[in-house]
């Protein structure tokens, strides 16, 4: 019997109609590889254990098949890999939200049913080689020389300096590390920071979300698994601290490990030494640990919800990163470089950030901290089209913090009316650079009124 040839990419197929799988199957086996899964649950275990190229579903899954739930929170799984994998919707509704809600899922493509077999194989080429180029790309970013960690790790506040002083000193040594942050603070950037400083550096640098692996996977992923298993490990595959063996483990959301798994941690953490799931053969590693959670573990211990002897182990070093809101020194220099960054992305000049958005930065209280500035500045660099950087496409939530500024209850009518038209002034003076003249007439108003709405409105 001829071997199949290891060239072929590998497309998941996931669909609850036996009859679509099959014919999916057909249509797309004389070039991949094909598995096939029926809902979410087995699609995410095939994700988890099989290296896959590319995913083909349908939204409508089980349990819930009349609403795209289990749909759009499958593309969400296979996004969060990395690299994320390309993911082509199949789908037999014309809802333009799930059009919308799949496209900015990250999806590849969308077709409604019925399929035209060579359309979808041609999709599914394109898919699978844009695969292909994000891996390739990954390999030669992976080659080039990098900078040491903390250089990227930008500002220069009392709050932020404190903890890098801290990190530059464990750096050197290999201990154990539990970083505590709100979402968004960079405890990832962090964490890899602490790695290309230490001697561990030319090691791997192994990152792992406990908190996006569901339970019934954690404990394969962190330690791997011997084939058969259990029924869909087809093969043996290492874990992540096998992969992390001399270099840097980041066990990312700690706090939301299951206490069966904390154990079996607490024991890798004592002798640098587990099994894998399924065997008995005793594996020994050289990891340096480090840890991550937005969670309070001390209260967790409390509660009963996390090991207290866990907890000691893993912290050894504990670092806090500061919310945004605490590095107000920060937030304009986080703010220029981010658009800079964002501009150079897009090809365009680096805008210039005009006062009010300053005051608007420093006002508002970043829930999302440093992630949600990052986010903000791409979005008005997109927007702005390389102009100067005003208020015109800042979310009202944050205008609302600016001194002065009346904030409308608008769950009434009056409220409502009161917040568009101020929204309305905030947008024609910063469409037209602050020039009343002309702001009044894209308002369709007299001078003299806009003159009168700025003073109502302390703008």
């Amino acid at each position: 019997m001829t071997a199949q040839t290891p060239a072929k990419g590998t497309v998941l197929v996931v669909d609850d109609d036996e009859a679509v799988r099959s014919g999916l199957y057909w249509a797309l086996n004389p070039e991949y590889r094909v598995l096939q899964a029926s809902s979410r649950e087995e699609a995410c275990s095939f994700i988890t254990h099989e290296e896959i190229d590319v995913v083909v579903s349908d939204l409508h899954l089980p349990p819930h098949v009349d609403d795209i739930a289990e749909g759009l929170s499958l593309i969400d799984v296979a996004r969060a890999q990395d690299p994320p994998l390309q993911v082509v919707v199949i789908t037999g509704s014309d809802s333009k939200r799930a059009a919308l809600e799949v496209v900015k899922r990250g999806a590849y493509g969308f077709f409604e049913k019925p399929l035209d077999a060579a359309e979808l194989l041609h999709i599914v080429n394109q898919a699978a080689r844009m695969r292909l180029l994000e891996i390739e790309n990954r390999r030669l970013r992976s080659e080039l020389p990098r900078p040491p960690g903390f250089v990227h790790l930008i500002g220069a506040s009392p709050a932020l300096e404190s903890v890098l002083k801290q990190a530059r000193s464990v750096a050197s040594t290999s201990a154990t590390v539990l970083l505590n942050g709100e979402n968004g603070t960079g405890k990832e950037m962090l964490a890899r920071a602490i790695h290309e400083e230490s001697p561990r550096s030319a090691g791997p640098f192994v990152a792992v979300s406990c908190a996006a692996l569901p339970e019934s996977l954690i404990e394969s992923e962190l330690f791997g698994h011997e084939k058969g298993a259990f029924t869909s490990a087809t093969q043996t595959r290492k874990g992540r601290f096998e992969l992390a063996n001399g270099g840097t483990l980041l066990l990312d959301e700690v706090g939301d490990l299951t206490p069966a798994v904390q154990v079996k941690l607490l024991r890798v953490l004592q002798e640098r030494s587990f099994e894998r799931v399924g065997g008995n053969r005793t594996i020994t590693v050289d990891i340096r640990l480090i840890a991550a959670t937005n969670r309070d573990l001390e209260a967790e211990v409390e509660a009963g919800r996390f090991r207290q002897d866990l907890f000691f182990r893993l912290n050894v070093v504990p670092l806090a990163l500061p919310p945004l809101r605490d590095r107000d020194d920060d937030i304009p220099i986080l703010a220029a470089h981010f658009a800079a960054k964002s501009a150079r992305r897009y090809g365009r000049v680096a805008p210039e950030l005009s006062p009010r958005l300053i005051d608007v930065l420093h006002e508002y209280d970043w829930p999302g901290n440093v992630r949600e500035l990052e986010n903000l500045m791409e979005r008005l660099v997109v927007l702005s089209n390389g102009e100067p950087l005003g208020l015109e496409f800042v979310p009202e939530k944050m205008l609302r913090t600016l001194p002065g500024a009346d904030v409308q209850d608008e769950s009434t009518l009056e409220g409502a009316v009161e917040a568009l038209r101020r929204r309305m002034i905030v947008n024609a003076l910063q469409a037209e650079g602050g020039n009343k003249v002309a702001a009044a007439k894209r308002l369709g108003i007299s001078r003299s009124y806009l003159h009168r709405l700025i003073n109502d409105f302390d703008l």
